[in-house]
């Protein structure tokens, strides 16, 4: 039995790539919570998440005061008992975003150790539902591109075999929102999906007014309409909309899901492995959905999801915005418009250290000394 020796924490600040923009914010920056795990096998396993620029400094805190050294003599393949000892010395912060950010940076570790001394790439070990999944892009689609923009990145993606691309909504007025969406449809044609993302940024009576505004493009879903709390709203925006209603960025508990799906009040599931708590829990919630038929699209975190996405059996699509190019020696693998689940042995990412150490903004060691 291989016990945990050593735990080391960096968080490293990723600018992204491109402007994004939606109806509430704008992603100033990936900041992303690294951890090393290595057991006294002198295994290594290596697990991350993300914030989109605010509380980076309080995941770190809370992993190096009171996470790793919990970590420390446990059998690190007792995965399942490991999360539930740090969910519940945890409780007093749980349930929300930060604790869920460091839990799930932790539990992929353990993943990763787990697959690669079983010499098993995730996505087999984690259930091994197919080899590839189709992706659609968001980078092309956020809210402040023109219309003209959004047409050109639409038809570049569906060229390359992508089956679909996002567009956000939420400009002041609906007529923007259908004006720019029929332009996307006219120039795809009806083979392409065409998926919209809210954010959060409306008000019940606005969602269903949109919805219904928008109902001739043939949308493949309407993403985060609601405030992510408001359960019933969504109930009530479910029944009165034909365009499947997608949430599960902003939820961070299996209970949450459950609700959710319980009451009918979404059809597809988004859950992010790095807001959820981890692999984990990602896997209880793709079950879950599958048992409610409801398909599995993750959100961001591509060069992971890719992996998970194909261990089940009701994943579906995968979000292309690449992210980790700069902390990677290879970037996720694309065949005509699918993503390839990596091979190799882990959760598949092929970390640069000299680039994650060069770009460290934060570092924590806990070990074992001997």
């Amino acid at each position: 039995m291989a016990k945990i020796q050593r735990v080391e924490l960096r968080m490293v600040d990723l600018p992204p790539k491109v402007l994004r923009t939606d109806a509430i914010q704008s992603f100033v920056s990936q900041e992303t919570p690294i951890v090393t795990i290595t057991d006294s096998d002198g295994a290594v396993g290596t697990g991350y998440s993300y914030t989109i620029g605010t509380g980076g400094s309080s995941v770190m805190r809370l992993l190096s005061d009171h996470l790793a050294p919990r970590l420390l003599g446990k059998d690190a393949d007792q995965i399942e008992a490991i999360w539930h000892d740090l969910e519940f010395a945890t409780h007093a912060t749980t349930i929300g975003a930060i604790t869920a950010i460091a839990l799930a940076a932790i539990d992929i570790a353990l993943w990763d150790l787990r697959a690669k001394k079983q010499n098993l790439p995730l996505w087999k070990l984690a259930g091994g539902a197919k080899d590839r999944c189709p992706l659609y892009t968001t980078e092309g689609g956020w809210l402040h591109i023109e219309k003209q923009a959004l047409v050109d990145d639409a038809l570049q993606a569906k060229a390359k075999g992508f089956k679909g691309a996002k567009v956000k909504i939420g400009r002041p007025h609906g007529s923007e929102d259908l004006d720019r969406l029929s332009a996307v449809r006219a120039a795809v044609g009806s083979g392409f999906e065409i998926m919209t993302d809210a954010n959060q940024g409306f008000s019940l009576d606005e969602a269903i007014r949109r919805s219904h505004v928008l109902r001739d493009i043939d949308l493949a879903w309407l993403e985060e309409p609601l405030p992510a709390d408001d359960i019933d709203g969504h109930v009530r925006l479910s029944a009165s909309t034909q365009t499947p209603v997608a949430v599960g960025e902003s939820l961070y508990s299996i209970r949450h899901f459950r609700e959710y799906m319980q009451k009918g009040a979404c059809s597809i599931v988004q859950v992010d492995v790095g807001r959820i708590g981890g692999i984990t829990p990602w896997l209880k919630v793709a079950h879950a959905a599958e048992a409610f038929n409801i398909p599995v699209c993750p959100h961001f975190l591509m060069e992971l999801h890719v992996s998970l996405t194909c261990a089940v059996q009701n994943g579906k699509y995968v979000e292309y915005i690449p992210q980790l190019d700069d902390l990677t020696k290879t970037q996720m693998r694309i065949e005509n418009g699918y993503a390839l689940a990596p091979m190799e042995p882990g959760i598949g990412i092929d970390w640069d250290w000299d680039a994650v150490k060069a770009r460290s903004v934060e570092e924590f060691t806990t070990e074992i000394r001997v």
